[in-house]
């Protein structure tokens, strides 16, 4: 009986030891801190990279006269240097090629003027939207005395269309075939947006469809293509993040928010298409006639002074077709003279003795245009300085520095040129010009000089840049037979 009295206790005392060793030990444990993934952003900052796919194109990105531009390229950038990294850029030649490359582990973002349709919802991750577009039906410019041009979706039946596979207007085709229409539409998988829109121009294809901003950009570069109708709602363009991004998301939400507001969204969007909404069919067609009957006798004397001064030599020819259509005996009313259209008194300034030489017309003006470059305020920077020094050669310095007083006085930034051509036009309302120092001037012209001269350069230099392509092709071929 003693012991098993014994054997009880001895029993209980062990029980309590566990029980009291238990707690000891669940007392004096303290979790460890859970190891987590970084996450996207970290990585990025970690890696100093931002890793994007974009779209070869005039709307998004392209390699111009002084490297890589385009306006998602230009918003990206921005971005980035926000962030404090670099770029590194994976090039996609059609918007299905630019999904695909969305889906690649590596690509942090993915930039090809994507709109964000309810279908794309459903698979991508959308970043803040940057930019509001329609869908348009774009036709040959031909078609409209045949009786063929269509004007609404009912007209399309029997015409030749061609889309991009893959893209939001695929989808509309889809939508509306769907819904009854009669529309035998092809859809491609190798052909960009732009270049679809090149063989409408050529009429190799009666239609396409291309979003609002993106036919804006290349009817200057096809005369023959014609707006025909609007085919849907107003969309939204978006950046694809790359799946479970979250901070990423919200750091880039944070930064367009605070970039929209400072003004240098609507600077951006001034810069690339501003100028392009003044289109004139008749107008463009004359100078592409012009480009290749007159511009060759006079080329060598723009890129002479262009180097000499360093100043674009396709901005001075552009320059030079609005003020005188390259015509060297041209006159206005007012006795302005010559290629750059100098008057006499500017001309004696600058040592012209006769304004009717086009070496020293172009001479004379590339130094008046220098010269207004230098006599702006060092605050005007970049490609403002061009814009502003453009319109001063047409209105005078002094009215540029009025229409300066008066942006500030309006609130916004007087040393940019999409806020100073706000004010530019009150020059010649009495209200304003009667409170400034030199008084009225037809402030709207200057603002309509420097779109078109604008328009016409870049025109220039897609003709220039597709001449240089043509010539290192046929020199790699030439090399190549040797």
């Amino acid at each position: 009986m003693f012991d098993r009295n014994i054997r009880i206790v001895l029993s209980v005392v062990f029980a309590l030891s566990f029980f009291v060793f238990g707690w000891l030990s669940h007392s004096a444990y303290k979790p460890g801190k859970r190891i987590e993934k970084p996450s996207v952003l970290d990585q990025i900052k970690k890696t100093k990279v931002l890793n994007v796919a974009l779209l070869n194109a005039p709307s998004t990105y392209y390699i111009g006269a002084d490297g890589a531009q385009g306006f998602e390229y230009d918003l990206l950038h921005a971005y980035a240097k926000h962030l404090g990294v670099t770029l590194n850029i994976t090039t996609a030649n059609t918007i299905k090629e630019a999904i695909k490359f969305s889906k690649f582990p590596h690509i942090h973002i993915t930039s090809a003027s994507l709109a964000k349709t309810k279908e794309r919802e459903k698979s991508f991750n959308f970043g803040p939207s940057y930019f509001e577009v329609q869908e348009q039906v774009i036709c040959n410019r031909g078609m409209l005395g045949s009786g063929k041009f269509p004007r609404d979706v009912e007209d399309l039946a029997g015409l030749s269309i061609t889309v991009g596979e893959g893209t939001s207007y695929s989808e509309t085709i889809k939508s509306l075939q769907n819904d009854g229409f009669d529309i035998n539409a092809t859809l491609d998988s190798e052909l960009s947006t732009e270049e679809l829109l090149e063989q409408v121009a050529s009429h190799k294809i009666d239609c396409t469809i291309a979003d609002s901003n993106i036919y804006a950009l290349n009817q200057r570069y096809f005369p023959h293509i014609a707006l025909a109708f609007v085919i849907s709602e107003r969309e939204q363009l978006a950046w694809v993040l790359t799946p479970d991004s979250k901070e990423l998301e919200a750091s880039m939400y944070e930064w367009f928010n605070s970039y929209n507001q400072s003004g240098k969204l609507a600077q951006l969007k001034d810069h690339y298409y501003s100028y392009v909404l003044f289109f004139d069919y008749y107008d463009n067609k004359m100078f592409y006639k012009r480009v290749k009957s007159r511009l060759p006798k006079y080329k060598k004397y723009f890129e002479k002074y262009a180097d000499l001064y360093g100043i674009p030599w396709t901005l001075l020819a552009a320059q030079s077709y609005q003020e005188s259509h390259w015509n060297p005996k041209a006159k206005s009313f007012t006795g302005v003279r010559g290629l750059m259209m100098l008057t006499r008194r500017t001309a004696k300034l600058l040592g012209v003795k006769n304004r009717l030489n086009p070496e020293q017309s172009i001479k004379g003006g590339t130094r008046h245009l220098n010269q207004m470059l230098k006599n702006l305020p060092k605050e005007v920077e970049g490609e403002n300085r061009l814009k502003f020094a453009l319109a001063a050669y047409n209105i005078g310095m002094g009215h540029i520095e009025d229409a300066q007083r008066l942006t500030k006085k309006m609130g916004l930034n007087q040393n940019i040129w999409s806020d100073l051509k706000q004010a530019l036009p009150l020059l010649s309302q009495k209200r304003y010009y009667q409170t400034l120092k030199h008084g009225y001037a037809r402030g709207s012209e200057p603002v309509r000089y420097v779109d078109s001269i604008y328009d016409y350069r870049d025109i220039l230099q897609n003709i220039n840049d597709d001449a240089n392509k043509e010539n290192n092709l046929q020199n790699e071929e030439d090399k190549s037979k040797k």
